[in-house]
């Protein structure tokens, strides 16, 4: 299956994942929303910025998912999977973004590439999505 990872430019993502600083794409959810459940390993994810095109390609190698989160798993989940070549979270010590969610997945990622840039519809999958199952990419590639 095939996924689309949205991420917020702002926290310029992109050029961790192609340098290996960044080897674990985390999302933490209020709700079971995708990817949850929905993501394994062999997988592949596509990556883009918001309003941005679809630049890089990576393989899904493994998958982990907490559930019934509380501050303590929080921190220990930040603990092990948190830091430069892993999670690369922008602010660690500040639980306040954190607290609110209940389940956490984290996808572990492999063969990260650069691709020919191309864009993606969204119809659909709700113009607020950060993360599209959508099975064949081609799928949702505009031409």
């Amino acid at each position: 299956m095939d996924h689309v990872a949205i991420l917020n430019k702002q926290w310029k993502i992109i050029p961790k994942l192609l340098n290996r600083q960044k080897t674990i794409e985390s999302r933490w959810l209020k709700n079971r929303s995708a990817p949850w459940d929905r993501v394994r390993a062999g997988d592949v994810v596509y990556f883009k910025e918001a309003g941005e095109p679809v630049t890089l390609r990576a393989e899904v190698s493994g998958v982990e998912q907490y559930e019934s989160l509380t501050s303590e798993k929080i921190k220990e989940i930040i603990s092990l999977y948190g830091g430069e070549g892993k999670i690369f979270l922008n602010n660690p010590d500040n639980l306040d973004w954190f607290l609110p969610k209940r389940y956490c997945i984290l996808i572990f990622i492999k063969n990260v590439s650069e691709i020919d840039p191309f864009h993606i519809d969204k119809l659909g999958y709700g113009t607020g999505a950060a993360w599209m199952c959508v099975g064949d990419i081609n799928a949702v590639k505009k031409i």
